[in-house]
């Protein structure tokens, strides 16, 4: 007989997955009481499903639910390339190369019609996007533990990992173990955060947080504007200072190498490419998702962090510009360059 859960899983490294793991579909009951107290506390993102019970129970999500199909792929990719232009805005890691939801849901979409050829099983899989917690899955699923940072770590792997979910009819006779944390005494990533976003161990305020703050529509408060330096799209301060992201297995995925961006925008074509060249160039990256316009605004939050006056004759057009919130960043921008 076989084994399903071994042939998954050799099915996962067939399509070139490099985690997996497996859990039932009991709801995340021990969750609730600190998701209620985040609503509370409106430190809700408009980026997350609003209705608790469907981020907590998923057979909410999918009613045959028996297993679940916990995936990951590293994105830890190292560049010595630099771009040769002087106005760089960072890009982190998470949005090199090739948008991640592309990459990661082509492999669980091989993993599944492989299994298809071999049974019929219903299924719904997300990478990003579903309601669920897709960290705590991934936790269940032994993927890794949590960091103090609230990113999942993996012994191999580090955290610079991409996290998808397929909810299954389907039963294995054995689920993973989650793993223990291995933090320690270490707050290396507590006490670099530009913002204090990481609030306390295992506990993070995502509306301060730089990586939230480039993608948010919301006005950003001056004193954040400040904090978020020439960075275009995400943050990667606490996983870079992470000793566990330190001599681990490195990315074999060539798709997350950044051939055009070497990992940084060019400011100045950021402020005057139009949309069409902008979904030409970008449009497979994943900071992309977001749109040309708050990119922009962040290009023009960086010029101001830079304080270079030769940037003011890029800033001083887009006064005029047609989106009132380009015309209320640009003005700030100026304002603190001519301090």
């Amino acid at each position: 007989m076989v084994d399903l859960k071994q042939y998954i899983v050799d099915l996962s490294k067939k399509v070139n997955i490099d985690l997996i793991g497996f859990t039932d579909c009991q709801p995340f009951y021990e969750l609730k009481d600190y998701l209620i107290q985040r609503k509370e506390e409106c430190k809700e993102t408009e980026f997350e499903e609003k209705d608790i019970d469907k981020r907590i129970n998923p057979r909410l999500i999918f009613p045959e639910c028996k297993t679940i199909i916990a995936l990951g792929i590293s994105y830890n990719i190292t560049l010595d390339e630099e771009p040769d232009y002087k106005l760089r805005g960072a890009l982190s890691k998470s949005s090199w190369g090739v948008d991640y939801h592309t990459v990661l849901k082509d492999r669980m979409i091989r993993l599944i019609k492989e299994l298809e050829k071999a049974m019929d099983f219903k299924y719904m899989y997300f990478v990003d996007t579903g309601p669920l917690i897709d960290r705590e899955i991934a936790r269940r699923c032994g993927l890794g533990y949590y960091g103090k940072n609230c990113s999942i770590i993996n012994d191999e792997y580090g955290s610079f990992i991409f996290l998808g979910y397929i909810l299954t009819n389907l039963e294995v006779e054995e689920y993973s173990s989650p793993v223990e944390e291995k933090c320690g005494d270490c707050d290396l990533c507590l006490r670099a955060c530009p913002t204090k976003a990481l609030e306390s161990p295992y506990r993070v305020n995502p509306k301060i947080c730089l990586s939230y703050l480039t993608q948010t529509k919301d006005m950003i408060p001056h004193e954040l504007r400040e904090k978020m330096g020439t960075r275009i799209y995400g943050c990667d301060t606490c996983q870079m200072v992470c000793p566990k992201n330190k001599g681990v297995e490195k990315s074999n995925h060539s798709e997350f190498i950044p051939e055009i961006t070497k990992g940084y925008m060019n400011i100045e074509e950021l402020l005057t490419i139009s949309n069409k060249e902008f979904k030409k160039k970008y449009g497979t990256m994943a900071g992309s998702w977001r749109g040309k316009n708050v990119l922009k605004r962040n290009g023009i939050i960086a010029l101001g962090n830079m304080k270079n006056k030769e940037s003011l004759i890029l800033l001083k057009p887009l006064l005029k510009d047609q989106n009132p919130m380009i015309r209320d960043y640009t003005e700030w921008a100026i304002n603190k360059i001519n301090k």
